[in-house]
């Protein structure tokens, strides 16, 4: 008998199994191919826009794909460096062989965690609840929970052109039972679809037509261990592309043999909408004359190289076409023709906040299977499930991320809120309190509840502590430290470019001139590090911008606090709107907040919600 029993050994299922074995309960992952744990089917990066946050909040609660990615990645950079702090994310190259490696060694190193080759036929669910598997050669598993952490495996399909082949992404074996028994047990089963571009031999590249894409030279670790593993000054470059007028053309005239347009009629599959194949860009911005791509190395270790941004479901023979119109690929040996591959997932509103299913009790799901797309959007929800489940098992309420406390929350938020009708992609967007979910604040927001729950360790929250006072000691020293308006003082600020002054003026409000940086000031006040000086220059310089964005969100999680009560019957509330009603009633909100971010939920209806939990709940049940 075991107390978690993770199906899927992706990214979420890697997570959601270290969260449960680490906070000391038996845990078994059962993978159809041990050599694929962790594996990266698609891109040869982890993190990027947004992605590159929730990957340093995943850290910051204990998980370990940042620190795995720090000990894997070959090229570093800080997107959108030049910007303002809300969009600022890391993104890094990583190695296709190491990731895996490194992240199976880490599994297989960790205590009350055990690892098994098989495939999982069918659930156990006895009055409702989930008790084990069943394998797929008949052997049963009992457990006290089960975490789905099923990937594109359930039911997948290989699109290329007019084909279509029952396999996974690398050709190997599908779940062709799960999702039919899933759909016995009552959820809603629904088809999505992603791509994949071809993989390009290095040697028959002419990079001479290429610009060169080098990594930052300032280290950057995603972990707030702040291990550096990679060599700063020897990074592996990427390169950019465009496409071409004849790029163009190729595709348009074959547009009818790709499996999206025409390939194969029975397409169920809907596609990513921020992640579109080239086709759809082509056909979507007719009007842009060409698109960027990128030449991404996969690997230190082989040759192959990721043509990011190219994604297709045509023929090979067209993409041989397509792949031979770009600068510098007229020669290109293609090793690795790309495809689409369609899946089963579930109707992610059939869940709970702690990523339990409403369905059937103990069950919990994370990753693709609850339409998302990406690693990281894969990872944090492993990790959630992992620690929820975990929860349950010691009789604790789960973790539920405020929107407003990480960017996991915004994602299961809208995930169990909205729903999703194509694969989910996290983007800052997204994010309506996105100043205050910062890269660099991961560790303040979110370490807190990794210590409290048991993944974060004595040593590494004592680092958390220290940095946490050192913020706050330099804060109290800018505040007290002052330039007056003497020679000396004056010409200190002629030099940093700067207004003089007539009166004094603190360290703390000089700072908060857009001229002056932190590094200015650094002979004025004791020694910190580079995380506590950026951390205190942001609080400083969009110090009234914080506090507006703390107020908004205390209104916000103050209707997020107003709880509406589980057995809350909807067809009693006179008057509410039809549309509202029904998706109440699916979705069955936990809170007055929740509710309101429900499309089709108008004021109208959370006004008569309220009027009736008052009268109801309050008066007449006394």
């Amino acid at each position: 008998m075991y107390d978690v029993i993770v199906i899927g050994g992706g990214h979420a299922g890697c997570e959601a199994a270290l969260a449960s074995a680490r906070m000391n309960h038996k845990t078994l992952l059962v993978t159809g191919n041990i050599n694929n744990i962790a594996d990266m089917p698609c891109n040869p990066s982890i993190g990027g826009s947004a992605k590159g946050i929730i990957v340093r909040e995943i850290d910051a609660l204990g998980g370990e794909m940042g620190r795995n990615a720090d000990k894997s990645l070959f090229q570093m950079k800080m997107l959108n460096s030049s910007k303002g702090p809300a969009v600022r994310s890391l993104r890094a190259q990583a190695d296709k062989i190491t990731y895996p490696k490194e992240m199976l060694k880490t599994l297989k190193s960790t205590n009350n965690l055990e690892i098994l080759e098989a495939m999982v036929k069918e659930l156990i669910v006895e009055n409702n609840k989930v008790k084990g598997v069943i394998l797929e050669d008949g052997n049963k598993i009992k457990s006290k929970t089960v975490i789905m952490t099923t990937g594109t495996y359930l039911k997948s399909d290989i699109l290329v052109g007019s084909t279509r082949i029952r396999k996974g992404p690398h050709g190997e074996q599908t779940s062709n039972y799960l999702s039919d028994n899933l759909k016995k047990l009552g959820f809603n089963i629904k088809r999505l679809k992603t791509g994949t571009p071809p993989r390009i031999d290095k040697s028959s590249i002419d990079f001479s037509k290429t610009r060169v894409e080098t990594g930052d030279d300032t280290p950057y670790t995603f972990s707030f261990d702040n291990n550096i593993y990679y060599n700063v000054n020897n990074q592996v470059p990427c390169h950019l592309i465009y496409t071409t007028e004849n790029t163009h053309k190729i595709i348009k005239d074959n547009l009818n043999k790709s499996s999206m347009y025409g390939g194969l009629d029975d397409i169920k599959g809907v596609g990513p909408r921020y992640c579109p194949s080239i086709e759809d860009k082509i056909v979507r911005f007719s009007d842009k004359e060409r698109h960027q791509l990128f030449l991404e190395p996969e690997s230190i270790y082989y040759d192959d190289i990721y043509l990011q941004g190219f994604s297709t479901s045509m023929p090979v023979d067209v993409q041989e076409k397509m792949v031979h119109s770009l600068p510098g690929l007229e020669n290109a040996k293609i090793l690795k023709y790309a495809y689409a591959i369609e899946y089963d997932a579930i109707d992610s509103r059939q869940l709970n906040l702690s990523l339990e299913t409403k369905v059937i009790e103990n069950l919990y799901t994370a990753g693709q299977i609850n339409g998302t797309s990406g690693y990281e959007e894969a990872a944090c929800q492993g990790l959630i499930a992992g620690i929820n489940a975990s929860l349950k098992l010691k009789g604790k309420d789960p973790l539920i991320l405020k929107r407003s406390e990480a960017y996991i929350g915004v994602l299961i938020d809208d995930l169990i809120t909205k729903g999703i009708m194509d694969p989910y992609r996290m983007l800052t967007s997204r994010a309506e309190y996105r100043l205050l979910l910062r890269n660099d604040n991961a560790d303040m927001r979110l370490t807190e509840y990794g210590y409290q729950i048991g993944l974060i360790s004595d040593l590494k929250y004592k680092k958390f502590v220290d940095k946490k006072e050192s913020i706050d000691r330099l804060i109290n020293e800018l505040k007290i430290k002052k330039i007056i308006p003497n020679s000396l003082g004056n010409n200190f600020l002629r030099e940093m470019n700067t207004t003089e002054i007539k009166d004094s003026i603190t360290l703390y409000d000089l700072l908060k001139r857009p001229e002056i940086k932190i590094d200015y000031l650094k002979d004025l006040f004791g020694k910190y590090s580079k995380d506590v000086l950026e951390q205190v220059e942001i609080s400083v310089k969009y110090e009234g911008y914080i506090k507006k964005a703390l107020k908004d969100a205390e209104k916000f999680n103050e209707l997020d606090s107003k709880k509406i009560p589980s057995d809350i019957d909807y067809s009693k509330i006179k008057n509410l709107a039809s549309e509202a009603r029904q998706k109440l009633e699916n979705i069955r909100p936990t809170s007055i907040g929740q509710a309101m971010r429900i499309s089709g939920v108008n004021p109208v209806d959370i006004s008569l919600i309220m009027v009736y939990i008052k009268k109801e709940y309050f008066y007449d049940r006394k």
